[in-house]
């Protein structure tokens, strides 16, 4: 059975408009929307971020300035100012004659004699500091007679933005509270009781009103579970959609070996036990007559290049195709120059197809793939123009420097092809956490081992003031026939940074090393580009400046010199990436990470985790921790989740257990319409996921 009957009901009020909720009127309702709330459900999603204790105290005597109290006094005297400027005054004593000074800046004369009369007792409320060492407290939080409630002891803080109110933001919060259905439990009851997780109203109800700091931490139980609540509808949304690709009838391709054979007697050593473990898992996969979804993520230089040519050969030999297809002509071009010998060696034809390839050439290619004389094409994702046709595609690979998110791939699915098999790779490790978000909907094959040859680079941290020593070095080493690449910022000089332009630095390089020097950047012509990259390759060039236009896929096998200049404006993974560009030849590599004094503390955390390691991992696991999850994929273009209680950078035991979670439940109901079927159909509207719930059918 398929959902189309929309929300339940029982949801309506938590998706009424924001202003219906008490004390929120229209200057409200537009501060609430400066923070993403909406509704009365973002809301409910919207937990305090602090707390203030509130210490009960007998005497004035036991407070410990400054600190927030709340204790009973008497009203003693008041002192009215003198001038309008001054403050009011008002004297009290506690039951051991302890004193203490309240104090009122532009006090309404009638409003403090009313709240605090002569010779009454009050419960007060406030932070109590030294003044010329006198107890004083200036306008108390709270002032009540004995029989009013007492302020709590632990008052959550929430998150603000101007226009908004403390005591606005609690009364709307109670009130969205109020609005939260019963409803059946869609948490697995093992699990449920084996965390001691509480229901799910009663976990909000416990987030809004934290009774200690420790009901703030991601790990209490009332937080743990609302964050698994997320997570398990995100994950039931990526296996929705996981299901719905694999429901897409794919073709068995069985290769028979025989061409992978060719290529490693061809290699001068065995691929890794990674590499052949992911070639192993791609080949089954092609096998079965289910459609391919899988990532092949790898560290900088474990080898995808390989493992992709070798799943294009399982295409080729069950008599099909393959494309790869990669973000940038560059990459495209080099990813075509480094499989054309290894393809020659299996006596495959690949042939390369981008923009730029005009007239009679582009005619030929186009004419042989249709007709199936090339095998393999390598291109930019120009190949899904409406004239290029395939005799028989069974395998698109797509070398994904820039990720697209599940949206998105969702949209290539349904291309007009007989969907292929589909291999995505990422060079950019992920911490698992932010892998099970972002590909959830995939299956994951991971390159963790270098191959045999790779060198160790050795990183060093360096000033810029002594970049004449740098430029000394280099041309002691270059007079030697090495090869460097002088990486800088930016492209152009620009007023509101003090970054070194390539163009500035390639012409002060140029001055020193002469026709040795060639530049690269985005903005140039392809064919310019091209021709510098050549020259470089080739050797005609020794030196290469250029801006990250070669982060991804540079593959100049001699070159063994990186340096980075103003190394701390770029991100770890981005340092990474470019360091990755030498130490793949046979020559010891070095990676100068220029920076400009005084470093500050992110930047000195940046420089030395990438001096002290060279595992992808690590570092990318660092990078999650010092810029969160949304940064480091690039929210933009990632597609990536906004939780409001999950915290990937803390909780990923929890995303991985509602990844493995949601599977199950698919498995065992598929059109969740067991009762906790329905319950996690309800989840799902709360948490947003319309999309996916309409994916709910019979599996």
């Amino acid at each position: 059975m398929t959902e189309t009957k929309g929300r339940p009901p029982a949801l309506f009020p938590l998706f009424a408009a924001i202003d219906t909720l008490p004390g929120i009127g229209a200057k409200g309702a537009a501060a609430l929307q400066q923070m993403g709330i909406e509704k009365p459900r973002d809301l409910l999603y919207t937990l305090p971020a602090s707390g203030i204790t509130r210490r009960r105290i007998e005497r004035i005597a036991d407070a410990r300035p400054p600190e927030i109290v709340t204790l009973a006094v008497t009203v003693a005297r008041h002192f009215p100012p003198s001038t309008p400027a001054r403050p009011w005054r008002v004297h009290c004593t506690d039951a051991a004659g302890g004193d203490l000074t309240l104090v009122f800046f532009r006090p309404r004369a009638a409003w403090i004699e009313g709240q605090l009369p002569l010779g009454e007792r009050r419960i007060l409320s406030g932070k109590v500091e030294l003044f010329d060492g006198l107890a004083q407290m200036i306008h108390p939080d709270h002032i009540g007679r004995d029989e009013d409630p007492l302020p709590p002891s632990f008052e959550p803080v929430y998150p603000l933005s101007a226009g908004l109110t403390q005591k606005a933001m609690t009364k709307a919060a109670e009130a969205a509270l109020a609005r939260m259905p019963e409803a059946a439990e869609w948490i697995d009851p093992q699990l449920l009781a084996q965390r001691g997780w509480p229901s799910a109203a009663e976990a909000l109800r416990i987030a809004h009103a934290p009774a200690s700091p420790a009901d703030l931490s991601p790990d209490s139980p009332a937080r743990a579970r609302l964050a698994y609540d997320e997570f398990l509808a995100h994950q039931m949304t990526l296996a929705l959609v996981r299901r719905e690709k694999r429901r897409l009838k794919g073709r068995a391709s069985c290769g028979d070996g025989v061409l992978r054979r060719k290529v490693l007697e061809s290699l001068p050593w065995p691929p890794t036990g990674a590499q052949a473990r992911a070639v192993e898992e791609i080949a089954t996969d092609m096998a079965s007559d289910r459609r391919m979804n899988r990532l092949l993520q790898g560290d900088v230089g474990a080898g995808k290049t390989l493992v992709a040519l070798m799943a294009a050969l399982v295409a080729v030999e069950a008599g099909g195709q393959a494309v790869l297809m990669a973000p940038t002509e560059i990459l495209a071009r080099q990813h075509a120059r480094a499989l054309e010998p290894l393809a020659r060696a299996a006596g495959v034809r690949l042939a390369a197809l981008t923009g730029r390839d005009k007239g009679e050439l582009r005619a030929q290619i186009l004419t042989d793939l249709a007709e199936g004389r090339v095998q393999i094409l390598v291109g930019t994702h120009a190949v899904f123009q409406k004239d290029v046709a395939f005799h028989d595609l069974r395998l698109a690979i797509i070398d994904e420097q820039h990720r697209f998110g599940v949206a998105q791939r969702l949209e290539l699915s349904a291309k007009g092809i007989a969907p292929p098999d589909m291999l995505i790779m990422t060079a950019t490790p992920i911490p698992r956490s932010l892998a099970l978000t972002q590909y959830g909907d995939l299956d994951l094959s991971v390159l963790d081992e270098k191959p045999p040859g790779r060198q160790p680079i050795t990183t060093v941290m360096i000033s810029d003031a002594r970049i004449d020593e740098v430029t000394a070095r280099l041309d002691a080493v270059l007079d030697k026939g090495a090869r460097a690449y002088w990486v800088c910022p930016l492209v152009d000089e620009s007023e509101v940074s003090d970054l070194t332009a390539a163009e500035a630095r390639f012409t002060m390089l140029r001055a020193r090393f002469g026709e040795k020097v060639r530049l690269v950047h985005g903005q140039m012509p392809p064919d310019q580009r091209d021709a510098a990259m050549a020259d470089f390759s080739s050797g005609a060039a020794q030196l290469l400046v250029a801006t990250t236009v070669i982060e991804v896929g540079v593959d100049v096998p001699e070159a063994t010199i990186m340096v980075i200049e103003r190394a701390e404006s770029f991100g770890l993974a981005q340092l990474h990436q470019l360091r990755g560009r030498v130490g793949r030849g046979k020559g010891a590599s070095t990676c100068l990470l220029m920076y400009h004094p005084p470093l500050n503390e992110t930047g000195t955390r940046r420089l030395t985790t990438l001096r002290d390691t060279e595992d992808g991992f690590r570092i990318a696991e660092v990078d999650l921790e010092m810029r969160g999850a949304g940064d480091v994929i690039g929210t933009a273009q990632s597609g990536l989740p906004r939780f409001r209680v999950g915290d990937l950078e803390h909780q990923a035991g929890l995303m991985a257990l509602a990844r493995s979670d949601a599977r199950a439940l698919l498995e065992r109901d598929p059109a969740l319409d067991s009762a906790r079927g329905r319950a996690v159909r309800l989840l799902m509207w709360l948490m947003q996921q319309d999309q996916a719930i309409r994916l709910i059918a019979v599996g």
